[in-house]
């Protein structure tokens, strides 16, 4: 089965691509999803070696940074269940969790943040679900000529 093309987003200052290229094995949970469409993305559809595109959301401006990818299929989030944790959701329980999450492993910082104006300008890029009009997902797939573009454009 060939590999799937995604776009995560996660804002610097809470996680950045730095952060993620310091962790330990350059590998992290991507936790606290909580948006039911997302995490069908992160639970039935992403698979190891799906490459990713690392974006920061709420940045100025908001940016594609560098590219991941999947190391750990959709396993429950154990976030959920932790009262102590921002992400708990007293609702998700350890024998039916509602939330679910993936690993990735970092690939490569781009040379050159491609901007979310950049990417509303990109012919190519114009049928791409992060610039869909109410689309606010964390989570989103992207095609592999998005990818490619994309890759492109922060080399």
């Amino acid at each position: 089965m060939p590999a799937k093309y995604w776009l995560i987003k996660s804002e610097p200052d809470a996680f950045s691509i730095d952060d993620l290229a310091k962790a330990k094995d350059q590998t992290t949970y991507w936790d606290g999803v909580r948006n039911y469409q997302a995490r069908n993305y992160m639970r039935d559809e992403m698979k190891i070696g799906d490459k990713v595109i690392f974006y920061h959301s709420n940045a100025e401006p908001p940016c594609a940074v560098g590219i991941c990818e999947v190391v750990k299929e959709g396993y429950p989030d154990f976030t959920a269940f932790d009262p102590h944790d921002k992400h708990y959701d007293p609702k998700s329980k350890n024998d039916s969790p509602t939330w679910f999450m993936v690993d990735v492993k970092f690939v490569m910082k781009f040379k050159k943040a491609v901007t979310l104006p950049e990417i509303k300008t990109n012919k190519k890029l114009h049928k791409m679900k992060l610039i869909q009009p109410g689309n606010r997902l964390s989570v989103m797939p992207v095609t592999k000529e998005e990818f490619d573009e994309i890759v492109k454009m922060g080399s």
